[in-house]
């Protein structure tokens, strides 16, 4: 199938047609893999690399939880 280059502010791109998108279940937003093979553009879905839960924690040391914050007063019709 061939398509054609067009310009995208300042890229390049080209369209997916949607059968093809179907077919192999990517959406909008989804992340894919490209890479030049010799002449060659290859989009592959990347595989999914699944995480344990210890590997999720592995790194976490309570940085990240939630501060204190205030409501501030109201701004528009906000019922408090």
């Amino acid at each position: 199938m061939e398509v054609r280059i067009q310009k995208w502010g300042n890229s390049d791109g080209i369209r997916i047609p949607s059968s093809i998108l179907k077919s192999l279940n990517i959406k909008t937003n989804d992340i894919l893999d490209i890479e030049q093979k010799d002449n060659k553009i290859v989009i592959s879905i990347p595989k999914k690399k699944k995480i344990s839960l210890e590997e999720r924690f592995k790194n976490y040391h309570g940085d990240n939880l939630s501060k204190e914050f205030s409501w501030d007063e109201r701004v528009g019709k906000e019922i408090w």
